[in-house]
């Protein structure tokens, strides 16, 4: 009976599974890459979604597709005859738009600031990893858990290391009666080292005061000034009653 085991768990070792393995390996590796230099995009604009993001899903979504592709290889090669009657990839199709909500509920949206992206898609990975280990795709599911654990715990240094622009949201309150433009605020945020990102203007009105929320992004890493500085300018400028700014993720 032992030696039964044994030689089963031996077949998911054999020449043709471990060359489908590393098949698996190379497309999970690049798919890693393409998903970073788009992520790299949205992280340097200051968007929440960004190199951690695109790359887990990138990757996830590329295993998914190249284990479905790969049919003889599940389950070291028997489930052959067993999938004429029965689809598993209807079972990972599943799995996979379950675990979709789950992550959903991980998000978080407070005003203009979003968290809890990565985590959604480091929850997918994982069901990415279970699917692979599932069918027997041992080396390729272990590749893919080290390189999602290293790169959620390694990856944000990377994107500090490269030129970004980080994005702040800012809320205004006027006085009564002060009537500013938006170039008005435009010139002010600029002074120190932040534009307006196009579209994040939202604007609200109660008993005759008007509050303004918008995102502001730096022209660069260290070109933007700090909160502290940037609250100063707001407090002395003329018309705002109060303010609140924080760091964002939009």
């Amino acid at each position: 009976m032992n030696n039964l085991i044994l030689d089963s768990l031996l077949g998911y070792w054999t020449p043709p599974e471990i060359a489908a393995n590393i098949n698996a390996i190379c497309n999970i590796f690049g798919a890693l890459l393409l998903g970073l230099l788009v992520g790299y995009e949205r992280s340097y604009r200051g968007r929440a979604a960004g190199m951690r993001t695109y790359g887990l899903v990138c990757m996830s979504s590329c295993a998914l597709v190249v284990i479905v592709g790969n049919p003889e290889h599940w389950y070291a090669g028997h489930a052959v005859e067993s999938m004429k009657y029965v689809d598993p990839s209807r079972v990972i199709q599943g799995i996979t738009t379950g675990i979709g909500f789950l992550g959903a509920g991980v998000i978080m949206r407070d005003g203009l600031n979003i968290s809890g992206l990565t985590t959604a898609a480091s929850i997918w990975t994982v069901s990415t990893i279970g699917v692979l280990v599932g069918i027997g795709f041992y080396g390729a599911a272990i590749t893919l858990s080290i390189i999602s654990t290293g790169f959620m715990m390694w990856g944000s240094k990377i994107e500090n290391m490269l030129p970004a622009r980080h994005a702040v949201s800012i809320t205004l309150h006027f006085h009564k009666d002060v009537d500013l433009t938006e170039s008005d605020v435009s010139r002010m945020i600029h002074a120190q080292g932040y534009e307006v990102a196009n579209g994040s203007f939202s604007i609200n009105q109660h008993n005759g005061q008007y509050e303004w929320r918008f995102v502001a992004v730096s022209h660069g890493r260290r070109k933007g000034a700090t909160l502290v500085k940037l609250s100063e300018s707001l407090r002395h400028a003329p018309g705002i009653q109060d303010f609140s700014i924080a760091h964002a993720r939009n």
